[in-house]
């Protein structure tokens, strides 16, 4: 059949590269007969079983395949990752005096609370005529939450939003609290204290008179130093990437996360770093994650971090599997298998150093993973707060969105970086990978500022009641 790709020799299935025989682009048709239950395979692994007879060169699709998954599935250790022999090289950035080293170089204004929010959003508009020189921006990274919330959820907003406080593209910091919600401004000073940072500054907006003037005054001066600031040769090993997928579809394991995996494989090898989030769209394809871990240890704690993410739906009566989205189904992707084979591709097949909670900081060079749901928007801001200076987006229908860092969107398939020119930073249809890389660096540099970068969102990751 034209137009067609073989992942693995292993596979029964193939992939349709344009519209045709009645199978859209993305999506799977069968290489041979394939009874009832029998095993349907691609990339060389079992994505689900056939829900009824399958004839060779049918469409395979929800209508005929579903997963395999077994919430029970017990898992073992065998070390099967590539080491890396470790190069070097550098990058263009900001040196910061406590940490690595900042991509940009911005001044963050960060709420304690949501009420705060519009005194915070005033302060950016006001500001903006202080950026100049080498200050990239003034930002507020405005939020809902900080009041009302016990426990989990009101300790994570607060070690969320102090990890983001702390991030190396962040050259000054303004925080600014209400001064009677849960998340006090008391408790992010706290918080911070070990890191001993000089370049945060704090106020309550009901213990000044004027909260405007006072919080201007402020940034006027914190921007009047950064405007100095000048880019210098840093290390790679000062790099770390975050790798996030989202509206994937079926030519995201395909072109753009393999693509990215070869990017990480290579930053890796010359000292860098990149942190793999997504938990949920692990599930199915844990085991091979596993079997990267660098030891048993570090295999336990992210064997631990899975059952305690599936637990958490279980606990509240929800399937484990609910996944792929209607979008993912109409791009081709069919089970959560198929999803998170394709998605762990991102990775590349270097070695796991590390296993991250959510709001943890990134410590160790190599590929960590970071416990966090797969919510675009949730999930990479966890990305950027865990100190990632940019995040390599993978997609395959599109999005607009920007976390508080630089979010580079990848094009899975030519007809959406055509028809999102706007959005689309990188086609990886032709699979270039020193291309990829070298827009990374250009990014990493300040020599290409990626679409969205106009843009500043944060989420969180919210599991407990609102009073």
């Amino acid at each position: 059949m034209k137009d067609t790709l073989i992942i693995n020799e292993k596979d029964n299935v193939a992939v349709r590269l344009s519209e045709g025989d009645g199978i859209p682009a993305g999506h799977k048709y069968a290489l041979c007969d394939i009874a009832e239950g029998e095993f349907v395979i691609k990339y060389g692994c079992v994505i689900g079983r056939a829900r009824q007879a399958i004839k060779k060169g049918e469409w395979v699709h929800t209508h005929n395949l579903r997963s395999h998954l077994d919430e029970s599935f017990s898992y073992e250790y065998k070390y099967a990752a590539l080491e890396e022999k470790l190069g070097s090289g550098t990058f263009m950035g900001y040196r910061r005096p406590h940490g690595r080293a900042g991509i940009r170089n911005e001044i963050f204004i960060i709420p304690t609370v949501g009420c705060v929010n519009n005194v915070c959003m005033r302060l950016e508009k006001l500001a903006q005529k202080f950026v100049g020189g080498s200050l990239d921006g003034i930002f507020a990274l405005t939020h809902q939450f900080g009041c009302s919330q016990l426990g989990d959820d009101n300790e994570n907003i607060r070690k969320l939003l102090s990890a983001i406080a702390l991030h190396p593209n962040a050259a000054y910091v303004l925080i600014v609290g209400l001064g009677c919600e849960n998340n006090l401004l008391e408790g992010m000073k706290k918080e911070l204290a070990p890191y001993g940072r000089e370049n945060i500054a704090y106020f309550n907006c009901q213990e000044v008179e004027d909260e405007l003037s006072y919080g201007l005054a402020i940034l006027e001066e914190m921007a009047g130093k950064a405007r100095e600031m000048k880019r210098e040769s840093v290390p790679l090993s000062e790099l770390t990437i975050g790798l996030k997928c989202g509206g994937s579809d079926g030519f995201s394991g395909i072109t753009a996360n393999p693509l990215v995996g070869q990017v990480t494989d290579r930053l890796v090898a010359l000292g860098g770093s990149a942190v793999l989030t997504e938990v949920p769209e692990m599930f199915g394809a844990e085991q091979i994650l596993m079997n990267k871990c660098k030891t048993e240890e570090l295999f336990c704690r992210y064997k631990d971090m899975i059952e305690n993410f599936k637990k958490s739906y279980t606990d509240l009566g929800f399937p484990v599997y609910e996944n792929p989205s209607p979008g993912n189904k109409k791009g081709g992707i069919t089970t959560l298998e198929e999803k998170s084979l394709g998605c762990i591709e991102k990775a590349g097949h270097t070695p796991i150093v590390d296993v991250l909670m959510y709001g943890d900081l990134q410590k160790k060079v190599g590929v960590s993973v970071l416990n966090a749901p797969g919510n675009d928007l949730i999930a990479a801001t966890a990305l950027a707060a865990a100190g990632c200076q940019m995040v390599l987006f993978t997609t395959g229908r599109g999005t607009p969105f920007s976390t508080f860092t630089p979010t580079m969107k990848i094009s899975t398939n030519d007809r959406l970086a055509a028809f999102k020119d706007n959005w689309i930073d990188f086609n990886a249809f032709g699979m270039d990978a020193d291309a990829l890389f070298d827009l990374v660096l250009a990014v990493a540099n300040g020599e290409y500022i990626c679409k969205s970068e106009d843009l500043r969102e944060i989420a969180f990751y919210k599991t407990g009641v609102t009073l």
